[in-house]
């Protein structure tokens, strides 16, 4: 009997292509039993529910709910969405051919995305981030010396401008996994500081995840899902950029206060007692770095400032900077760059690669705001310039082609899964709109929120979004998923496309800090060494007033006009 127990194998919760794969099933066999139906458009000559499609070759009456909203109020004249019941199509052997049609529709976004990771992977090999951690830290702490800020509290300054720092990189570039590294790095910190360790992982990780959950320039987030919502990209800036700054004074007044009781008393921590090996360890260095210069770090930069300067003589003429409904003719804007970037790079070169790494990081981010605010650059343009940024930081670093190729590589293959995820993911809005049924869902839908009102059905959204998170906690997943469904939807009960995306955006961020199914978490949790339930315990409260707030910040979008809502 205990042969047989032991050959048991414990439950495990399913991963998310077992979770996708189900879920294609379950759209497949609700195509037998959902009626099908299309929202078509029809002529505005309407009699006792009755319109007249028109498709520019002969009409036809159809019976159909009209969709609010679609100029259905224009008398006499013009053309309206209505919903028609059409014969539903059965999907069967289907739900293998939608994993190929899934990857073909969304090819541009896996690409996008492989680059990205590839490109991420070999800069985090230079470990020119490290560096610039270290040298920040070191900064710091010599604050000390100055009365006005010591009274402040150098600690409080110190615990501020790091959580800014990884919250802005959440922000940017949607840290996440990176943060497991780092929190071997600024545990310590927090710990010499009279901290415990949650205070450390709060500095890191969370900061990095409420600041992905605000994100202004995330590509995995608000770049997908702006695509398949049909956005410009990284549109509606504004208004994220002031939700950002909202969510980051929330979460750090609430580390700052947690940090000081902590201060006072440190036995008020339920990470007392379990905090006795990194006070152990709080004396020993946290990983020193071998600062270099080689001739193949002032090859890259050569290269690198070539391509500006050549960059710069042939667009800098037609740099329009478009913000919202405003646009600026910033002829400057490129050889100021330029310049910013040969003086930036060159002395960061000086000190080490690590610093040129670094440097060529944050102007990529520069050229990418610039380039898509004033050249309306997509992900084709944005994948070229992080795949310039993966090979020139592997030429900094001294290797070979094959090498950078190697690295690369390993970066794609690390951050794969994402990638599939998307693709298959795009296989249930094909089965779905295969079976003539997507359609008879978002009637549905607004049959349901519909009359409830916009902000309650946002709220539903966002709710809906939330939910959904402690299942899948991948943001590219979930977005390839409801996106589809919601940009749509939003359409129908008059909701900007825009407030959809921003409700995603607060859905999938904010419960990924408590959720079991974020491998990150459970990474960074167990480094830490944060048993789960005293940290849902101590997180809990928080994300509950995030949440909240994030349903605030919603608000706004339904009753005032935004730029790019």
């Amino acid at each position: 009997m205990s042969h047989i127990d032991t050959q048991k194998k414990k439950r495990e919760f399913p991963n998310t292509y077992v979770i996708i794969f189900a879920i294609i099933l379950v759209c497949a066999l609700a195509t037998w039993l959902v009626p099908g139906g299309e929202y078509v458009e029809v002529a505005a000559h309407q009699s006792a529910g009755a319109a007249v499609v028109s498709d520019g070759s002969s009409t036809a009456a159809v019976e159909g709910s009209v969709v609010p909203g679609s100029a259905a109020e224009v008398a006499g004249g013009g053309t309206v969405v209505a919903f028609t019941e059409v014969p539903a199509i059965g999907q069967s052997w289907q739900i293998l051919s939608a994993f190929y049609s899934g990857f073909t529709k969304q090819a541009g976004i896996i690409v996008f995305i492989l680059i990205i990771g590839a490109s991420f992977w070999v800069v985090n090999k230079s470990r020119a981030v490290d560096a610039g951690i270290f040298s920040f830290l070191g900064y710091v702490t010599k604050l000390e010396k100055n009365p006005v800020l010591a009274r402040i509290g150098v600690n409080n300054i110190v615990i501020t401008l790091v959580m800014l720092m990884f919250s802005l990189f959440g922000a940017v570039f949607g840290m996440s996994e990176e943060t497991i590294a780092f929190v071997v790095i600024i545990i310590p910190l927090a710990i010499s500081m009279g901290y415990d360790s949650i205070v450390g992982v709060c500095m890191v990780y969370v900061a990095a995840h409420v600041g992905f959950a605000g994100a202004i320039l995330n590509p995995f987030t608000i770049g997908i899902a702006q695509d398949i919502a049909g956005l410009p990209l990284f549109s509606g800036i504004e208004y994220r950029l002031f939700c950002w700054v909202v969510l980051n004074i929330i979460m750090i007044s609430v580390v700052l206060w947690y940090a000081n009781r902590i201060k006072k008393n440190p036995q008020k921590s339920v990470m007392y007692e379990l905090d006795a090996h990194w006070r152990e360890q709080v004396a020993q260095d946290g990983g020193k770095l071998q600062y270099y210069t080689n001739v193949a770090s002032k090859v890259s930069y050569a290269i690198a400032l070539l391509a500006v300067i050549g960059f710069t003589a042939v667009y800098s003429g037609s740099c329009s900077i478009s913000i919202g409904a405003s646009s600026y003719h910033t002829p400057w804007l490129l050889p100021v760059c330029a310049l910013l970037f040969a003086g930036v790079c060159g002395y960061a070169l000086f000190k080490s690669v690590h610093f040129y790494i670094l440097s060529l990081l944050g102007f990529t981010i520069l050229y990418l705001v610039v380039g898509v605010l004033g050249y309306q650059w997509y992900i084709g343009e944005i994948s070229a310039l992080f795949l310039a940024l993966g090979i020139l930081s592997g030429m900094a670093m001294g290797l070979s082609a094959n090498n950078i190729v190697n690295e690369l590589m390993a970066g794609a293959k690390d951050i794969l899964s994402a990638a599939l995820i998307v693709g298959l993911a795009a296989g249930i809005v094909y089965i779905l709109e295969e079976g003539h049924i997507i359609d008879t869902i978002l009637n549905a839908m607004a049959s349901g929120l519909g009359k409830a009102g916009e902000l309650a059905s946002l709220g539903m959204m966002y709710t809906i979004q939330t939910v959904i998170n402690l299942v899948i906690p991948s943001a590219s997943a979930k977005a390839a998923i409801t996106m589809p469904i919601m940009a749509p939807f939003s359409d129908i009960i008059g909701v900007s496309r825009q407030a959809t995306v921003l409700a995603f955006q607060f859905g999938d961020g904010f419960t990924n800090m408590i959720t079991p199914t974020s491998g990150v978490l459970i990474a960074v949790l167990g480094i830490a060494r944060i048993p789960y339930n005293k940290w849902f315990k101590w997180m809990l409260p928080f994300v509950l007033l995030l949440i909240l707030t994030g349903f605030l910040l919603l608000v706004p979008t339904v009753y005032m006009t935004l730029p790019g809502f």
